[in-house]
């Protein structure tokens, strides 16, 4: 079908599968879908906890490596991947500290693998936050209930200069 403008253009609007799929009769009202994708999020939360620890093992495995040989970049690589799945998929799960956790042992990681200078301490600072977070009563915190972890965190990162400061004036630089 298509529809004049003032200008004498005609725009061609196509009418795709997709479209006259979502236009049929039939199907799941939009709140009914989102209850079922919260049953089925519920669902997963009891495996979770399983495939957050085997994870972590994963990550700290790949870490092990980077510590005897900080420029091995498949292994700063897998740290990466691990940190990353951690950090995609806990905040969906309700895991608000770990997903802060593993987004600022991400972008330390990437400085790593860009060519940043290794810092273990760095990385240990991390690990540390990643098994207390972990626990039960860290687990469902949200990063404003523990100012300072995450200023911590934010903290050791600013020091190690991985990450520039978004303040410069704080830091004389």
């Amino acid at each position: 079908m298509a529809k004049n403008s003032d200008t004498g253009s005609n725009l061609f609007y196509p009418d795709t599968r997709f479209e006259r799929m979502a236009r049929r009769p039939g199907g799941v009202e939009r709140d009914a879908a989102l209850e079922r994708a919260q049953a089925a999020v519920n669902d997963l939360k009891s495996d979770f906890t399983v495939w957050i620890d085997n994870e972590f093992a994963t990550l700290n495995g790949a870490l092990k490596v980077v510590d005897g040989d900080p420029t091995n970049k498949a292994a700063l690589e897998r740290a990466f991947h691990s940190c990353a799945q951690l950090r995609d998929v806990s905040g969906t799960m309700g895991y608000e500290l770990v997903t802060f956790v593993a987004r600022t042992l991400c972008d330390i990681l990437e400085a790593y693998i860009a060519g940043a200078a290794y810092d273990k301490e760095v990385v240990d600072c991390h690990s540390n936050a990643f098994m207390l977070a972990r626990l039960e009563q860290y687990r469902h915190l949200t990063p404003e209930q523990v100012p300072e972890m995450t200023e911590g965190l934010l903290r050791v990162v600013a020091i190690a200069s991985i990450i520039p400061s978004k303040n410069p004036s704080k830091t004389g630089r």
